[in-house]
């Protein structure tokens, strides 16, 4: 499964972004992580019939998918500097709900896309 992320770009503080990540084909799982500099990879929020979000994030931010395109969004609002990182799509087909928050439990990364929130 090859994924492709786009959206990403810089934006004032309270701004708003749309990432969206397209697959090549349909997995059970479709998820954002973001990785700030100097920082591990952290989870953001996951799709997997429902919704899972980050507590950094709920609120802020929604993850939607659209089936018949295999692309699943990020819609982020009120933009801090904190979400300043490199925004990694992921995507798995055997994930448990347990596991939807760690990294290692995908087995698909798309390429990153950068969000820079400056004041």
């Amino acid at each position: 499964v090859q994924l492709q992320a786009s959206g990403g770009g810089s934006v004032q503080v309270g701004g708003s972004l749309r990432l969206s990540c397209a697959a090549s084909e349909r997995t059970t799982v479709m998820a954002w992580f973001r990785q700030a500099p100097g920082k591990g990879r952290v989870f953001v929020a996951a799709h997997r019939w429902t919704e899972y979000y980050a507590d950094s994030v709920k609120g802020r931010f929604t993850i939607s998918r659209d089936n018949a395109k295999n692309t699943v969004y990020l819609q982020m609002h009120s933009l801090g500097p904190g979400d300043t990182a490199v925004y990694y799509c992921a995507a798995g087909n055997t994930l448990i709900q347990s596991t939807l928050t760690e990294g290692t439990a995908y087995a698909y990364w798309g390429q990153g896309t950068q969000v820079t929130v400056s004041s």
